[in-house]
């Protein structure tokens, strides 16, 4: 193994399970399943259920946290425009 790569072992569905991935990408599922009030297994559970059975458990992982950061950037974004607009929208005086 890599020495770029940390090794987690996780039981999914009743089975021991050892996936390899770089820290960067275990410290965004960490984060997610705490976003989302969830153990990290659950969310490794849930990401292993919906794969295609030809990618990789460790590939599903990678895309599952690089999507969710995508959607928190654009939501991010998103507050950021809505902020700029209300700001610049004149206020009614009553």
């Amino acid at each position: 193994m890599s020495a770029h790569l940390k090794k987690r072992s996780l039981v999914l569905a009743g089975h021991d399970t050892s996936v390899a991935l770089e820290r960067e990408f275990w410290s965004v599922l960490e984060l997610l399943a705490t976003r989302h009030h969830q153990p990290l297994a659950q969310i490794v559970t849930q990401v292993d259920a919906g794969r295609a059975p030809e990618q990789s458990l460790a590939s599903a992982l990678r895309v599952h946290a690089l999507e969710w950061l995508r959607a928190q950037t654009q939501a991010a974004a998103q507050i950021k425009d809505e902020a700029g607009r209300h700001k610049d929208t004149p206020q009614d005086a009553h």
